[in-house]
């Protein structure tokens, strides 16, 4: 007989999501409005106040997308993007070799920029490309690639577009809200997120800030945008203006309620504080992980805090392994996504999961698992 859904809590040290915090998951269960009540526009302002803080950013349109970060990077990618353009993507993992599959539908040409996975973007190979190719429209490339856990060298990329007049579009999915990104001072012109990382907050929305020049390229185009739903022009006037706004769609009231929690917590801890602690975390899982003899797939000068890709050591099963985590210890570990897949775990240190009991237990728990 169907009942109640009861899941049993997890310690989720995966790829994300996170664990949420009880103050996020309590914002929940507050009163639903609709979505063009008063009350809720003026959260959305809030919430729009409290991104800007988050990307470090004055950019006017910021806002939280209704959709995951999948549809924060077609967003950016089908507004900014028209076909014919020429557009400089970079692919060291999985979520770059996706931006191209974005760029292609759209019916652009995409001049592709590859590094080995585990390593960050050649600003080099990129320089080469722009001075090889004339009219580039944009710059694109993961800041965070999750697939790997590398951190590229975003500002040193934006530099290089702008030299060039490009756009820069800026995958930031797992960095927001976890280790340095600083939208303005770096010149990034559309930048996109998700909820349930660094943020701690439940799935299901993107956090994104397009600058005014990436506004006004919208605002410009040619052709219309491809998709309906993730057309900003419409949606700027659902989350912009002081008076009446446009309905657009049914946006996800109690998930916002429960970003704007986040967010709150975000700027209660600074932006700084949430930076330095997931790298001072960090450096207590390496400890810990080079003691029982596995090694990180990234060099440590270019290894993000919040993901760590673990080499799995020799003679240990990786489905077994993370079965037996999740049967014996609630816990959760992320498998190797492409062609890592078999050969690496991926462990995250995001937001609410990030501190010293969650790191205890994993490595009591893969200490039991090698012996």
């Amino acid at each position: 007989m169907l009942g109640a859904f009861n899941p049993i809590p997890r310690v989720l040290m995966g790829p994300g999501p996170s664990n949420v915090s009880p103050r996020v998951l309590g914002a929940l269960a507050k009163p639903t409005v609709g979505h063009l009540d008063p009350q809720f526009i003026q959260l959305m302002d809030e919430v729009k106040t409290l991104l800007q803080y988050a990307f470090a950013t004055e950019n006017e349109f910021t806002i939280a997308l209704s959709a995951p970060g999948s549809a924060g990077m077609e967003a950016c990618i089908v507004n900014l993007i028209e076909p014919n353009d020429k557009v400089i993507v970079c692919i060291n993992g999985v979520f770059g070799g996706r931006l191209k599959e974005n760029i292609e539908r759209v019916g652009a040409q995409a001049i592709v920029i590859e590094d080995n996975w585990g390593e960050p973007v050649s600003v080099e190979k990129v320089a080469a490309a722009f001075s090889t190719h004339s009219n580039i429209k944009a710059l694109v490339f993961v800041h965070a690639e999750t697939s790997t856990g590398v951190c590229s060298d975003a500002k040193a990329l934006c530099e290089l577009a702008k030299h060039y007049d490009a756009l820069t579009i800026v995958d930031a999915v797992t960095s927001l809200g976890g280790s340095e990104l600083k939208v303005d001072e770096w010149g990034i012109d559309a930048v996109y997120s998700g909820s349930q990382k660094c943020l701690s907050c439940v799935p299901g929305l993107s956090p994104v800030s397009f600058s005014p020049k990436a506004v006004e390229a919208i605002k410009m185009r040619k052709t219309k945008v491809q998709s309906w739903f993730l057309d900003q022009s419409l949606v700027m006037d659902y989350w912009s203006g002081n008076g009446k706004r446009s309905y657009h769609h049914t946006a996800p009231i109690n998930s916002l309620y429960a970003l704007h929690e986040a967010l709150l917590m975000l700027k209660n801890e600074g932006r700084e504080n949430a930076w330095a602690r997931h790298n001072r975390l960090h450096l207590r899982l390496k400890q810990g992980i080079e003691q029982l003899g596995i090694d990180f797939l990234v060099d440590e000068a270019h290894r993000l805090p919040q993901l760590n890709s673990l080499v799995i050591p020799q003679g240990v099963d990786d489905i077994k392994t993370r079965q037996y985590l999740l049967d014996t210890y609630n816990l959760e570990i992320g498998a190797g996504l492409g062609k890592l897949a078999g050969t690496t775990w991926r462990v995250g240190l995001m937001g609410e999961t990030a501190n010293e009991q969650n790191i205890a237990l994993l490595l009591s728990a893969l200490t039991d698992v090698i012996k």
